[in-house]
């Protein structure tokens, strides 16, 4: 059996990446006070899928340009009733985001407005790949900016659970020299499962790399047993959320319950990733209602939902969402809007200087649009993640994690973090 960079496990969606065999953290004692995760910093990121519509989601109300040119899908002003709410005056959050604005209120919560990738494509396919990449403009980048802030802060005996993908596939930002996890579903990383079928390809899966005569492919797989054992051991069927942490039903609010039931178990994670697709809302969009009203409440209660649910671990997290591009700032014929540029970012943790908009707001008028047609960038995506790398997660080698950025150094950072 050859090696590749991937090995997959397909009937639990499990795909452990890396060529060399997971440390001997496994033979330790996981759950020993002095190996237990949750004393570790935690990153995670959270992708929108499809470009999402800032100007709808952090509404520029103060600005009586981004009404005239949204005549059927703009958000009312907050004295409107079911209005945008209100956050400092000029910005407020789409009505239906009412689950984020305690954690305004609390500090906890940070927007940075105008923000986005360098990069002027439209193309759905590469802007995401440049901002998972962290390399705008750039094809030939092989590994993902998140790896590579892993690959720069050394941890001995680290846990095969250090990174953690919900979904089928690792995404782009976490492929590398660093070893990742992607799961689709907990309850389906497994040791057995349930009925013959299921021991059947616990079985077939022990058995194949036992058979191995490649000592670090076999050194893997069993390594990599013994981290579904492991899972197994947390009994992720029993977990219960923590009160108040209501997680909406659907794809994405389940990645962050599994999210938070990884973290919770002592497992050692220290940087997750999860996406939302669905915000590619040329037709239809919507106002107050409709599917810009439906995803972002979803997005925003799972999110909430999540912060709760870490309770004391929420301290030492730090949350990002991202989306490739934005979206026009007038609405076409459709009651839509087409593909932008830059965009609105939240940062949500315990350490982050909340119930602030960071970031240089450019304008809706004319002259200062992007190409006459969008929202200009006026913060690089990259200066964002950065301070979380740099500040958060200890990754001092910026340089690194995104080559060829001029702006890598804490002057130039928000100061978003505490």
């Amino acid at each position: 059996m050859a090696i590749t960079r991937r090995v997959f496990l397909k009937g639990g969606a499990l795909a452990i990446v890396g060529t060399s065999a997971i440390p001997s953290f496994l033979t330790r004692a996981v759950y020993a006070a002095e190996t237990s995760g949750t004393s570790k910093k935690r990153l995670i990121v959270l992708f929108q899928r499809g470009a999402a519509d800032g100007l709808n989601i952090v509404v520029p109300h103060g600005e009586q340009n981004y009404y005239s040119m949204r005549p059927s899908i703009a958000i009312p002003r907050p004295s409107v009733n079911n209005g945008a709410i209100d956050l400092n005056g000029f910005f407020g959050l789409h009505p239906s985001m009412t689950a984020f604005k305690p954690l305004w209120d609390s500090g906890h919560l940070a927007i940075v407005h105008a923000a986005g990738s360098p990069d002027n494509t439209r193309s759905h396919f590469d802007a995401q790949d440049y901002m998972e990449s962290g390399t705008p403009g750039l094809k030939a980048t092989e590994d993902g900016w998140l790896n590579r802030a892993m690959a720069g802060v050394q941890e001995k005996d680290a846990s095969p659970f250090r990174a953690v993908a919900m979904g089928g596939a690792l995404p782009r930002t976490l492929a590398g020299s660093v070893p990742a996890v992607a799961m689709g579903n907990i309850r389906e990383f497994t040791v057995g499962g349930r009925g013959p079928a299921a021991n059947i390809v616990s079985n077939s899966f022990e058995a194949m790399y036992e058979q191995s005569v490649d000592t670090v492919l076999h050194g893997t797989g069993n390594e990599t047993f013994e981290a579904v054992k492991m899972l197994k051991a947390a009994d992720p069927e029993k977990y219960t959320p923590a009160p108040g942490a209501d997680y909406p039903r659907g794809r994405f609010g389940d990645s962050l319950r599994q999210v938070a039931q990884l973290v919770k178990a002592n497992l050692g994670v220290e940087v997750a990733f999860a996406d939302i697709g669905g915000w590619d809302h040329h037709v239809n969009e919507g106002s107050v209602q409709g599917q810009i009203a439906n995803l972002t409440r979803e997005f925003s209660q799972s999110i909430a939902a999540l912060w709760t649910d870490l309770g004391d671990l929420a301290a030492d997290t730090v949350i990002i969402t991202m989306s490739e591009f934005g979206r026009t700032v007038r609405e076409n014929g459709n009651r839509g809007t087409d593909h932008g540029h830059a965009n609105a970012i939240f940062i949500l943790g315990g350490p982050v200087k909340g119930g602030k908009v960071y970031g240089r707001w450019p304008g809706l008028d004319t002259e200062h649009l992007y190409e006459g047609r969008d929202l200009a960038v006026t913060t690089d995506f990259r200066q964002v993640l950065g301070e979380a790398v740099y500040r958060h997660h200890g990754n001092k080698h910026l340089d690194k994690v995104f080559p060829g950025f001029d702006k890598n150094s804490p002057k130039d950072f928000l100061k978003y973090l505490g």
